[in-house]
């Protein structure tokens, strides 16, 4: 790795246990970087099955991720968008869908899914969140009544509530939904030992995972072509746009990721909320007393927790940033979460405050054609979590140390302890 000062020698971002350091540790490291060596250039973490790679350029600084995403003539996603390494390229756009595609095919498939989200549907899926997000606090409360007043921050609120939503969305069957959550936490695994005991079987769980989900969405496409309802599923499947029509492996490969960025994304930024709530308790009572604090608090949390660590981008030709050659070929890792607490961008980064504004963070993606498409839906699952949580478990209290999962993809939170001191 190339990097410039002697304190730098102990980081590197393909390392596992980089990742199970404590946050303000790689945040210290990340910060290190981006004002050292904002390229930094890194070998590619090891795969089992998949042949190690050139290395890659970590990119920490905000303006250099926001240009690299503003320009993907000539920064593709569609050679591994979701991967460092260089994947088949069915298995990548299988995993990655849209994240991983370039114009045109891209364009094509977001204008049909678009098209899918009319705001009608968008604003039932807003009023079903609501209800979904009592149903949960209920049953939160009714798991700490029947026991000792514990739960789980993760498994009782944050993870139910987006898997909900999505299976809602989909119209996906009450009997396949413990598989989707099952199997969305593979794919989202990092390799973290927990879910995947051998490293060496990685990839043959993720592939199981991956197809799982899709044979049970390539089901329900077949089914709503015969009988349509007023699910999305049905809605992708018969949207028509210049004449073309989704497949059913496109809807398939589309519902993949629902299951990683809509759930997991929307999961993790309500279990980090929670905690930073716990470490900041006078920004919980700010948002508690005014609920008019929703849309910057949302924002903030979002970027806190920067559930999304990084994309990769690869240069389409020899191309030139901050003043730096590089040439056709290189990768570049997009490492939102070092964007987001860039000072160059954001007064005190590393404090959480939900107030700020402007607060103009990459939680969601960079600006560009790869925003994410489900971003304003976040948004209000995240805000209608919380102010549930406000109103329904004002007694919520964390007990322990969040047990974080270790991956360099996702900043997720396996578990989180916490009581209901009103339970009994």
């Amino acid at each position: 790795m190339t990097l410039t000062g002697s304190d730098l020698d102990d980081v590197d971002l393909s390392d596992r246990d980089f990742w199970g350091r404590p946050p303000a540790e790689r945040y210290a490291a990340l910060d290190r970087l981006r004002e050292r060596d904002p390229f930094a250039f890194f070998a590619e973490p090891e795969m089992p099955f998949l042949e190690p790679g050139p290395g890659y350029h970590a990119v920490t600084r905000y303006a250099d991720v926001v240009a690299i995403s503003n320009q993907p003539e000539l920064f593709s996603s569609g050679q591994g968008a979701v991967s460092i390494q260089d994947m088949p390229a069915d298995l990548s756009e299988f995993y990655g869908s849209l994240i991983s595609m370039d114009n045109p095919r891209h364009a094509k498939i977001r204008k049909i899914v678009s098209r899918a989200f009319t705001p009608r549907r968008l604003a039932d899926l807003v009023e079903s969140v609501q209800h979904v997000a009592l149903d949960v606090a209920a049953a939160a409360r009714r798991r700490a009544q029947e026991g000792d007043g514990r739960i789980d921050v993760v498994a009782d609120l944050a993870a139910p509530l987006p898997l909900r939503v999505i299976c809602d969305m989909m119209g996906v069957p009450d009997a396949d939904r413990a598989m989707v959550l099952a199997a969305s936490n593979i794919i989202l695994s990092g390799g973290d030992p927990e879910l995947i005991a051998d490293p060496n079987d990685a990839l043959t769980a993720f592939l199981e995972a991956g197809g799982a989900l899709s044979e049970l969405m390539t089901r329900l496409a077949a089914e709503r072509l015969e009988t349509p309802t007023e699910d999305l599923t049905s809605a992708l499947v018969t949207t028509v746009v210049d004449g073309e029509q989704l497949t059913h492996q496109e809807i398939a490969s589309f519902f993949i990721l629902l299951c990683v960025a809509g759930n997991e994304t929307t999961r993790t930024a309500i279990s980090q909320g929670v905690w930073a709530m716990h470490e900041n308790p006078d920004q919980r009572a700010r948002w508690v007393a005014d609920r008019g604090l929703g849309r910057t608090a949302v924002e903030e949390v979002v970027r806190w927790a920067s559930p999304v660590t990084w994309m990769r981008r690869t240069a389409t030709r020899d191309v030139e940033l901050s003043g730096r050659r590089f040439p056709a070929g290189s990768k570049f890792v997009l490492f939102y979460n070092a964007a987001n607490r860039d000072p160059a961008v954001f007064a005190d980064p590393h404090a959480f405050d939900l107030g700020r504004s402007p607060n103009p963070h990459l939680g969601f993606g960079a600006p560009g054609p790869h925003f994410c498409l489900g971003a304003n839906l976040a948004r209000r699952e995240i805000e209608i979590a919380f102010t549930t949580i406000f109103d329904q478990l004002p007694d919520l209290e964390v007990t322990g140390e969040p047990d974080r999962l270790r991956s360099s993809f996702v900043n997720g939170v396996k578990r989180l302890p916490a009581r209901l001191t009103r339970a009994g």
